[in-house]
């Protein structure tokens, strides 16, 4: 279990830390232009976590993911370990949020010279979104009750459930024996990582597209030790909890969804001794 637990802090730690730090060097540096670049710098770092990680934990890095294992695939993960897991994966995404503070911080504090922000004043949102994310992404569409009403707490959190079902549908796919589809399993990092690209692409505009409650609530606990008091906790609308509900509620439909209407369709039987092999 130690060995797991280590494997899972290294590789969330380095997941939020390529992830976060891409959003920082966009925002406070111009360095990266466009969604696009960000998107495939996050979905590498995905890539280069998991293969940091997967032969300690099977590189899990994200709580939906673990409680999807936990509640559909429990002979390989058993529910016991959920716990230690999380507090593993919250860990590493606390501590690279605050490895981004210090290398970033310099520039932070022109970004916010810069444009007249005040840490935790209203529309400071511009600046921690490089640790928390928000809805409305500020960077597209500001700040304020305009911005606001584009996007409820609600709807907010509908599609993160989305973008973590999606994802999570996607894992137990390419990690399913019966799947004859999928890649050899030393490729599987990199579909993972450029599922996470394309899912930030289409949906970083309307909620940063977090799909992993660790990588928004640890950097989220780092800015609020940083200043941005109710900016960060609980945030505008009091949001927050989208980027933890969203996530655990999706991600454990999208394995349903796997389990119960893809896999059955799959031709042939599961090799034995598998876990499908005996449910």
């Amino acid at each position: 279990m130690r060995a797991a637990l280590l494997g899972e802090a290294l590789g969330t730690f380095l997941l939020v830390l390529f992830g976060t730090g891409s959003v920082a060097c966009a925002v406070l540096t111009g360095a990266l232009q466009g969604l696009w670049q960000v998107a495939v710098v996050w979905g590498f770092g995905v890539t280069l976590a998991i293969y940091a990680s997967a032969a300690l934990s099977g590189a899990h890095l994200n709580p939906a993911v673990s409680l999807a294992f936990g509640m559909l695939r429990p002979r390989s993960f058993p529910l016991a370990r959920l716990l230690p897991y999380w507090l593993a994966q919250l860990a590493g995404a606390t501590g690279a949020g605050l490895v981004v503070l210090v290398v970033f911080g310099s520039f932070l504090e022109r970004f916010e010279a810069r444009e007249g922000l005040v840490r935790g004043a209203p529309g400071s949102e511009r600046a921690a979104m490089i640790f928390g994310q928000y809805f409305p992404n500020p960077a597209v569409f500001g700040t304020g009750p305009e911005a606001a009403a584009l996007v409820s707490p609600l709807a907010a959190m509908l599609v993160e459930a989305l973008g973590t079902a999606i994802l999570v549908l996607v894992i137990f796919a390419l990690s399913d024996p019966r799947n004859t589809a999928a890649p050899e399993p030393t490729l599987v990092p990199f579909f993972v990582g450029f599922t996470v690209a394309v899912l930030i692409a289409l949906f970083a505009p309307i909620t940063q597209a977090g799909w992993n409650p660790a990588r928004d609530l640890g950097p989220r606990l780092v800015a609020l030790l940083a200043g941005y008091g109710s900016v960060a906790i609980p945030g505008p609308q009091g949001g927050f909890w989208v980027y933890i509900v969203g996530p655990l509620v999706g991600g454990p439909l999208g394995g349903l969804l796997y389990e119960r209407l893809v896999r059955p369709l799959l031709p042939g039987k599961p090799p034995p001794g598998t876990e499908e092999a005996a449910v």
